[in-house]
């Protein structure tokens, strides 16, 4: 049986403006689990709305339990269902919290090594692979859907004050389905989780720039989070990182 080898590890920072931080992450205790949400909703709604996502994944997670490709997307699509149900029954529960919701985006390693990636909303999962950046998710935002109809470049789009507006998330719609994708997740690959706060701040090639040389999960959350802040850290950033490393020995 082949045996796999990765790292990973997380950061999240309230930034330099926002007064507090609705982002949350998820990274389980067998490595194989990763989920970075971004809450929307003020007066806390947002916070709620993330850590409920997040305590969704993370309560319904087989610890331990290898899952083969077709479990592990089934797994993805009712989890977010779960998820995007117990948002709604809390906000109808509290009038602070009408309206909130949170993106959300996942990624799961499989038995054979292969890397699952789900979401709803901006927040991304890109791989770095080698010097080659490529983008796991479109994000779910009216400005994306104008680039895809050719209204906007993707420059526009990244400057655009509508930037922010999404068009899918949990706990607005009674029926939410996530994007889901699989991919190889080969030795040297570099995959990262984040909300738009890493976007914000960085665009693609700096953040393929940044991680270049970078062997660690941790080094590559603590370079991209040192440049989101050098440049004012607008909003909350979340970063998951997982490295593939050719070793034996997994680490987390």
């Amino acid at each position: 049986m082949t045996k796999f080898a990765w790292q990973s590890a997380g950061l999240t920072s309230r930034g330099l403006v926002r007064k507090d931080n609705q982002d949350s992450f998820y990274i389980s205790t067998d490595g194989r689990a990763f989920v970075v949400a971004d809450g929307v909703g003020g007066y806390g709604g947002g916070a709620t709305a993330s850590r409920l996502a997040v305590e969704t994944v993370e309560e319904g997670w087989y610890q331990g339990a290898a899952l083969d490709g077709q479990q592990v997307e089934s797994w993805m699509r009712e989890t977010v269902t779960q998820a995007n149900r117990r948002i709604i029954a809390a906000a109808q529960t509290d009038a602070a919290l009408e309206n909130m919701g949170t993106t959300i985006v996942m990624a799961v390693i499989d038995k054979s090594g292969n890397l699952h990636v789900g979401h709803a909303g901006d927040s991304r999962a890109v791989r770095i692979r080698n010097e080659e950046f490529k983008m796991l998710t479109i994000d779910h935002s009216m400005v994306m859907e104008m680039h895809i109809a050719g209204q906007l470049t993707l420059e526009q789009a990244r400057n655009n004050i509508y930037k922010h507006l999404i068009t899918r998330c949990l706990g607005h719609d009674e029926d939410v389905e996530i994007d889901y994708s699989q991919t190889e997740f080969l030795p040297g690959d570099c995959i990262v989780l984040a909300s738009d706060g890493l976007s914000d701040e960085m665009a693609e090639d700096e953040i393929n720039a940044a991680v270049q040389g970078c062997f660690e999960a941790q080094e590559v959350c603590k370079k991209l989070m040192d440049t989101v802040l050098e440049r004012g850290a607008r909003d909350n950033t979340t970063i998951v990182a997982v490295v593939r490393t050719p070793s034996a020995i997994q680490s987390t």
